[in-house]
């Protein structure tokens, strides 16, 4: 435990700080100075402080660590007050909100920086002021910047990241002049709109009846404005130059926006708008490294399952998500406005419209499942400010990269921890054969990073492995490449891209085992209906086929050849699955599924069967361990480069539920049986967590699925249809 804290300055800072500290037993005595007598004997009487003093010569020399929470126009006259009193082991600090200026006051005092000053700046306020506004919680879960500099002292730093840390802070650490340009742009700009748009209203002839009519939006965008006048003074003057820079940055884009308004140019305020509207939550995301949605998923996500009732009646799944993905990006690269009606409204495709506003494409919605794009070109991207964030996405990831890869500006794709761990060397090596200059992490993964301005040139190129996105990545990159290029794919993949690309005009040349496309076309905007996901489907289809008494229908499901495995696999293990009102939306073909309970037999599937469901796996298995007899497959490795090892995951969890699985290298024997309840863990893989929420419907007692927050990367609402269907499932959020 330290022995002395000396707060000087009991303003809400500093009296937040030393209640706090009282509060943790940080330290042994939580000592005050302040000027102001009756601010001290009132942080005396508040409890606030252990020991108050109007002379700092009785302190200071005793103090542990001296924070200095005085406005930043005070800190050098604070310094050379203290200066003739510090021991050599005394640990200073400051929290003002700029730092330059500190550091200036420090080598103004003493010469040299001393190695225990350690600049600090809480990221936390109120615009209440004194003593009486101390709050203890008032840094709990907000962040602290450090800003030490090279010279200063490791264990100081230390000290002083724990003492703030002891607050519930996060603390971080800056360098000193990106401390003041960030927070210039975030803190005080906000501030001094604040204070501007107050005083400019408030001089107007009617400005009592402005006020007494403001709405709840202008309340809270003003309630800055009834801070410490003074403080911001000080701060104005402390941080001129970088404050000078965001306004102006801010007084281009109001000009901007301003000649929108003039001339009516709807695009221009819609792009304005929408970018800013998805801004916020996408940051958010993006800083703390977790999957993009609109909805928060911080907490730890519980599914509990009991055996179900027959799963009857009629539902609908939400859209296709590899569809999603494509009409986003090609609606993005044509010229004139796409119409999308059935988008999914999941993370990872989100994150795709996240990246393309990123880039400059003015995109509204989604709303209801209805996104509009107002197309740029293929040469109509702009550079992103900055990494292109995309969650969980390993589509969004694969397939941007061959589009960018062509580009002009540099670009770099960062994921969240999940993804950053899967291969993306398997696009990258092929897009280097055709000129790009790309690099991947040490480990393979992201970030990628891509310089532009290469040129690229089409090639002839054979996939090692089967992937649809590898694929869909050389073709996007092939619209720009010199001459036509040329994918040959070992087995069958899911062949979206090339449907999607033909809507849009593209002219390709599609064969058995190979697809060719010429650089030099022009995409044409177009509408887009897309069909219900068949690998969502996938899950009720195996529930309501393993649950005897189940009839249910799942309504216009995309039932494409390259995505239809699973039908067919169920279908050779006995499962009573028929195709009613078919149809076609958008070059997909579509039909009803009518699933009836019948008996499973295990099968060994055909090779050929494995490309076209490698997505559907998890919840076969499950089929699998509720058939009769025993189930062979091989030639699924790629499951082990999914969000999680697929294949590890499942047996895993199917041992716990009593199922016999072994695993010989590329072959998998699953023996059908009785399935037992059990705890089990998705590992962040959504596909693994709703394969065991199916293997719960049928089990003899409660199934309980851990980690499962990330099913809303592909089904946000899997519980509200499982429930609907007749799956006994509820939703625990810690």
């Amino acid at each position: 435990m330290v022995n002395r804290v000396l707060i000087i300055g009991l303003g809400l800072i500093g009296g937040s700080l030393a209640k706090a500290l009282k509060k943790k037993k940080f330290a042994k005595i939580v000592a005050g100075y302040d000027r102001n007598p009756d601010d001290l004997q009132q942080g005396l009487d508040l409890g606030i402080i252990d020991e108050g003093f109007s002379d700092l010569a009785e302190v200071v020399a005793t103090a542990d660590i001296v924070v200095l929470a005085v406005p930043v126009k005070a800190t050098e006259n604070v310094l050379a007050a203290i200066k003739p009193y510090l021991s050599p082991a005394t640990v200073i600090t400051d929290v003002g909100s700029t730092k330059a200026n500190v550091i200036l006051a420090a080598q103004t005092v003493f010469g040299t920086v001393p190695d225990k000053f350690i600049p600090g700046h809480p990221i936390a306020g109120s615009e209440k002021s004194g003593v009486a506004a101390a709050d203890e919680n008032l840094f709990a879960k907000h962040k602290i910047i450090l800003t030490p500099l090279p010279e200063s002292d490791e264990s100081a730093t230390r000290l002083i990241a724990r003492m703030w840390q002891s607050t519930g802070a996060e603390v971080l650490q800056m360098g000193v002049e990106r401390h003041d340009e960030v927070l210039a742009a975030t803190s005080h700009l906000p501030h001094i709109l604040a204070f501007s748009l107050v005083d400019t209203l408030a001089k107007e002839q009617d400005s009592r009846e402005i006020f007494r009519y403001a709405a709840g939006g202008f309340r809270d965008f003003t309630r800055i404005a009834a801070s410490d006048p003074t403080m911001w003074h000080d701060v104005c003057v402390a941080n001129k130059q970088e404050i000078l820079n965001q306004i102006d940055n801010f007084t281009d884009g109001l000009a901007t926006l301003r000649q929108a308004i003039v001339a009516s140019d709807s695009q221009s305020m819609l792009g304005i708008f929408t970018r800013a509207k998805s801004a916020r939550e996408h940051f958010s995301k993006m800083l703390t490294g977790t999957a993009y949605s609109q909805n928060s998923h911080k907490s730890q996500v519980t599914f509990h399952v009991h055996s179900a009732a027959p799963l009857l009646g009629r539902i609908r799944v939400p859209g296709d998500k590899s569809i999603s993905h494509r009409a986003v990006m090609l609606g993005a690269l044509a010229e004139g406005i796409t119409h999308i009606s059935g988008f999914l409204e999941s993370e990872d495709s989100l994150a795709t419209v996240q990246a393309f506003r990123d880039m400059g494409v003015v995109i509204e919605g989604p709303h209801q499942g209805r996104v509009k794009i107002y197309g740029v070109g293929l040469q109509g991207l702009y550079p992103p400010p900055g990494p292109l964030y995309l969650g969980n996405s390993g589509t969004s990831l694969r397939l941007l990269s061959g589009l960018l890869a062509a580009q002009a500006f540099d670009s770099q794709l960062l994921g969240d921890n999940s993804l950053s761990k899967r291969p993306m060397e398997r696009v990258a090596e092929p897009l280097r054969k055709m000129g790009a200059s790309i690099q991947t992490s040490e480990g393979g993964g992201a970030p990628v990073v891509i310089q532009g301005g290469q040129q690229l040139s089409a090639i002839e190129y054979q996939m090692p492995v089967a992937s649809a996105q590898v694929k869909s990545c050389l073709l996007l990159a092939g619209l720009y490449a010199t001459g036509q290029t040329r994918i040959q794919q070992p087995a069958i993949t899911r062949d979206h891209t090339e449907r999607m690309l033909q809507n849009f005009g593209v002219q390709l040349t599609i064969e058995d085992d190979a697809v060719t496309i010429a650089s030099g076309q022009v995409l044409k905007a177009t509408s887009i209906e897309i069909p219900a996901d068949i690998s969502s489907a996938a899950f009720f289809i195996v529930a309501a086929a393993i649950n005897p008494g189940s009839d249910l229908v799942i309504e216009q499901v995309g039932v494409n050849p390259s995505r239809s495995g699973v039908l067919k696999i169920l279908g050779l293990m006995g499962a009573d699955l028929t195709l009613e009102n078919p149809g076609m939306l958008s070059g997909e073909p579509v039909a009803d599924i009518h699933v009836r309970y019948a008996p499973l037999r295990g099968i060994t599937i055909p090779d050929e069967l494995v490309s076209v469901a490698i997505d559907e796996f998890p919840v076969i298995f499950v089929a699998a361990a509720a058939a009769q007899g025993v189930t062979c497959l091989s030639g699924v490795s790629e499951l082990r480069y999914k969000e999680s090892d697929r294949i590890e995951a499942m047996q895993e969890g199917l041992l716990r539920m009593g199922i016999d699985v072994t695993v010989k290298g590329d072959n998998i024997l699953i023996c059908g049986g009785v399935l037992q309840g059990a705890k089990v863990s998705s590992y962040d893989d959504h596909r693994i967590a709703m394969a065991f929420a199916v293997a719960g419907t049928i089990a003899n007692s409660e199934v309980v699925i851990e980690a499962c927050s990330h099913v809303a990367t592909s089904f946000p609402e899997f519980v509200d249809v499982a429930q609907k269907a007749g799956i006994r499932i509820n939703k625990e959020e810690t």
